[in-house]
């Protein structure tokens, strides 16, 4: 299914691009400013909230794509979000603690922001059961427990953070470094972001958490990577 471009205005060839795991991502092309279009499972709120987490990331030194408006002035619509194209040169694994002190600065900028809404933090969900893209009804008893059981271990500091900080979603531009998909952002433990830029003091704890988190919000969403992980966090208990 194509995204309805039209809702924004516009007309252009649409191309797919790979990498978007959880939602179909098109790319335009001959305009003088391409944009992406995504499927979003979002609601209008959850993504009004991302504007001030976007000023917080900038200030930081970060690029971000800003979601453009339909005609309507509805940043969701149908069911697409439209962004941006961001032009650079993809990073690499070895390159996220590179930006550890702008997520820092960045984490900072956001210590006041509330949670996006009708989403839940890790600890929350040791006593809540549904929040953004996790159901713990959906998970067997057995995993439900380890979840919480990963999550009470954590300790550290609350504040919003991207939630999904992978190479893939970080680019080299002329101008700095571009820090794209922020469909997973919330309020929750600092580590989930700060892992992966001091992979080298990470805990096990820590660890088993960010496993944890990925099985419960990947369950129904991605089952077979899921399941994948939950082995894994298993074989950590």
């Amino acid at each position: 299914m194509l995204p309805p471009i039209h809702l924004w205005g516009l007309s252009a060839p649409l191309e797919p691009l790979g990498g978007g795991h959880r939602n179909a991502v098109f790319r335009t092309s001959e305009l003088a400013q391409d944009l992406v279009f995504k499927s979003t499972r979002r609601t209008e709120a959850q993504l009004r909230w991302l504007a001030p987490v976007h000023d917080a990331a900038e200030a930081a030194g970060f690029a971000v794509p800003r979601l453009i408006p339909a005609q309507d002035g509805r940043l969701g619509s149908e069911g697409w979000t439209c962004e941006p194209w961001i032009e650079g040169r993809p990073f690499q694994p070895e390159d996220l603690p590179r930006i550890a002190g702008k997520i820092d600065a960045f984490h900072r900028n956001t210590s006041d922001l509330p949670q996006r809404p009708d989403f839940r933090s890790s600890s929350d969900l040791l006593h809540e059961t549904s929040g953004g893209d996790v159901d713990l009804c959906a998970l067997p008893a057995d995993l439900l427990a380890l979840c919480r059981k990963a999550w009470g271990a954590l300790n550290g500091e609350v504040g919003v953070i991207h939630g999904d900080l992978t190479a893939g979603n970080l680019i080299h531009t002329d101008t700095g470094t571009a820090l794209i998909d922020w469909d997973e952002a919330r309020v929750d433990d600092l580590v989930f972001d700060t892992l992966r830029t001091r992979p080298k003091t990470a805990t096990s704890t820590e660890k088993t958490a960010a496993l944890a988190w990925e099985v419960a919000c990947c369950w129904q969403i991605e089952p077979e990577h899921a399941a994948l992980v939950a082995r894994v966090l298993k074989s950590r208990f």
